[in-house]
């Protein structure tokens, strides 16, 4: 399940326990707590996916990073043409 966040998507309730002076600092300043939940939580989804790639694809990373410290750049010998 790899879909991008869309912040205009189904909401659904759900109940979360937060500091209190926080809420109450927060919705002193205007704060949408309900939008900033949704925007942290994002961000740690998205950092987990990263995680997670990451992982399943490091042998591969590597794998490419030695090549390329062994043999250089594939393409290298042409990279005078792409000067502008």
């Amino acid at each position: 399940m790899n879909r991008p966040y869309r912040p205009q998507g189904a909401k659904r309730a759900t109940n979360v326990s937060l500091n209190e002076e926080l809420i109450t600092e927060a919705k002193r300043l205007g704060i949408n707590v309900s939008q900033a939940c949704e925007l942290g939580l994002n961000a740690e989804v998205s950092k987990a996916k990263r995680e997670k790639w990451l992982e399943e694809n490091i042998e591969a990373l590597e794998s490419s990073n030695e090549y390329v410290r062994k043999h250089g750049l594939p393409l290298a010998r042409y990279r005078h043409l792409w000067r502008g």
